[in-house]
């Protein structure tokens, strides 16, 4: 049987650390959500030309691109624009992991879904893994890894389901407010 482990959790808590230290350590594939919800708005898809046609050229960069950071702006501000989005956006996602799942061949694969729960897509694994970190923490990075304000960072922390709820339907808690080794210690543990 596939060990299939979905690693969510909220925004900055360690979820990037904790899949690279799984494909270092442990050579453990890694299907990524957040690469596959790029492809899904790369120059020339039908979703990024729905976002276009919804949002026009505040979305908009000058060589075609979708603005991130101005589309950021109306959906982290706005869930039913956020839900929209993600409608477009999800199904996607959802195939690409369905493909890569069936071609891979080893017994443990990673699926990075920092959205997890919000795109139920807990269907797509055999155990959930949930790294948190205290909100001060988490606040930290977000202001230094994004260059956010505290509202800003506040609003992207508020539009995820809260870590506690994570955490309650988790099968690994690992927390990430103390030091490096210590979460590699807890990865370790979980892995088994």
């Amino acid at each position: 049987m596939k060990r299939i482990i979905g690693i969510t959790g909220g925004i900055a808590t360690g979820k990037t650390t904790v899949s690279n230290y799984l494909a270092e350590t442990y050579q453990l594939p890694i299907l990524d959500a957040d690469i596959y919800a790029r492809e899904a708005v790369k120059p020339g898809t039908e979703i990024l030309q729905k976002i276009f046609a919804r949002y026009g050229e505040k979305v908009q960069l000058s060589d075609g691109t979708l603005n991130r950071q101005g589309l950021g702006e109306i959906i982290f501000h706005n869930p039913a624009e956020k839900e929209w989005v993600e409608a477009q956006i999800h199904p996607y996602v959802r195939q690409r992991f369905e493909s890569e799942i069936a071609r891979e061949m080893g017994n443990i694969i990673i699926l990075a879904i920092p959205l997890l729960f919000e795109a139920n897509m807990t269907d797509l694994v055999t155990e959930i893994w949930v790294v948190s970190c205290n909100q001060e923490e988490q606040l930290k990075r977000i202001m230094e890894r994004d260059g956010f304000d505290l509202a800003a960072a506040q609003a992207r922390i508020n539009s995820q389901l809260s870590l506690e709820d994570k955490i309650a339907r988790a099968n690994v808690a690992l927390d990430n407010s103390t030091t490096l080794d210590n979460l590699r210690q807890q990865v370790d543990l979980a892995l088994g």
